[in-house]
């Protein structure tokens, strides 16, 4: 089954009940036994439910995993691979990441006893100095955010299994569209399903797919032991996103594409970065690894600082000044302000998240009036 058909049959059947073709929401907390453990598959939704189980046989399907799990946000499923771990064990992560993933790992879990090791990780030969004895996981964003670094995830690979450790790839910018990172030898990956799975804005969600039986059972029992689980209702609405995806993705590829070459030509603008530029640091593992470029970029202007980032992203009209990020509208975002605050100063500066670096999130409105909605803005 080709990708393009997997986004909207994959891992689905029609209801048992009615032959409803679409999974009907189902909105209970418990099912009828007929005696104690004697069930149709269901017993409590914390555990299993119908609508959340169709759309976790979607994940699998969309990432060619054999088993999908859905979580409250995508926090929480980072917070279910962590719990994987124990006191002493040690991670190797991006230093270029979403902020609340660095807030989970330094303000939660270093005081648990788990240490992180932030690095660049475009050199991938760079990531075996930092693996020991205790190092347990690898943890990957690629492209990375904001900064849309590439990441060669099947050198990542090598390492891992060599050295017998886990590899999580955060594949929310690409998503399964894009780039498959279990295919590349990945062993969990994990997206923010509030973006471009569910596309639409109107969802808050997390997933995790893997293809290993043994590591599937540990991800449920910690899903559900620690009930951090998305609702029925939720999980409808990023079913019903994720049957547009692969035509929402190629919108916004189209469009990516046009912005970052209008962006690198302004004669305002110091510096674009998207990975599609063939002067990007690991372009051609881009290339190799993903089918295509993608919807995010981020952008800072010439003698720019924090006042001149902020009247820009004040002034755009058709690209709304907001968090988050891969839905269908176009958004604009501060990272140093907003997603990205929680990293310290110094910090997030090492890797290039400055006061006047600009992010956006292209969506798949008319092009035209998104390049003069920059150009008003940008003067």
């Amino acid at each position: 089954m080709k990708f393009n058909t997997k986004t909207i049959h994959g891992g689905q059947k029609h209801d048992p009940a009615y032959g409803a073709v679409m999974p009907p929401i189902y909105q209970t907390s418990t099912y009828a036994q007929t005696t104690p453990g004697g069930h149709k598959g269901f017993e409590y939704s914390r555990t299993h439910n119908p609508t959340r189980k169709a759309l976790e046989d979607s994940f699998a399907s969309i990432e060619n995993g054999k088993f999908g799990l859905a979580f409250g946000s995508g926090l929480a499923a980072i917070d279910a691979v962590i719990k994987l771990l124990k006191p002493g064990d040690e991670v190797v992560s991006t230093n270029d990441l979403y902020g609340g993933t660095y807030r989970l790992f330094t303000k939660i879990f270093e005081d648990f006893g788990i240490k992180f090791h932030f690095i660049g990780m475009e050199n991938a030969d760079k990531v075996e100095d930092y693996v020991n004895e205790n190092t347990k996981l690898i943890w990957v964003e690629t492209p990375t955010n904001p900064m849309m670094n590439i990441i060669d995830i099947k050198a990542i690979a090598a390492i891992s299994k060599k050295h017998n450790l886990l590899l999580a790839v955060d594949n929310t910018f690409a998503t399964p569209y894009l780039q498959r990172p279990l295919d590349l030898g990945a062993d969990i990956v994990m997206h923010s399903a509030t973006k471009y799975l569910g596309g639409h804005s109107d969802v808050v969600m997390g997933a995790l797919i893997v293809k290993d039986e043994k590591l599937a059972e540990r991800l449920y029992f910690i899903q559900n032991a620690s009930g951090a689980v998305c609702g029925p209702q939720d999980s409808f609405l990023v079913l019903r996103g994720i049957k547009t995806l692969h035509i929402r993705m190629q919108r916004h590829c189209e469009n990516g594409e046009a912005i970052a070459k209008y962006l690198k030509n302004h004669p305002k603008i110091e510096k674009v970065y998207w990975p599609g530029f063939e002067d990007h640091p690991n372009h051609e593992v881009a290339k190799a690894q993903m089918d295509g470029f993608g919807g995010m970029i981020s952008f800072v202007t010439k003698g720019s600082d924090y006042d001149s980032a902020i009247k820009i992203v004040e002034n755009l009209k058709f690209f709304t000044l907001a968090e988050s990020l891969g839905g269908v509208e176009s958004l604009a975002g501060h990272p140093a302000s907003m997603t990205h605050a929680s990293i310290p100063k110094e910090e997030r500066e090492k890797t290039g998240v400055v006061d006047s670096l600009i992010r956006l999130s292209v969506g798949i409105e008319d092009i035209n009036d998104l390049i003069a909605d920059l150009e008003q803005a940008i003067g």
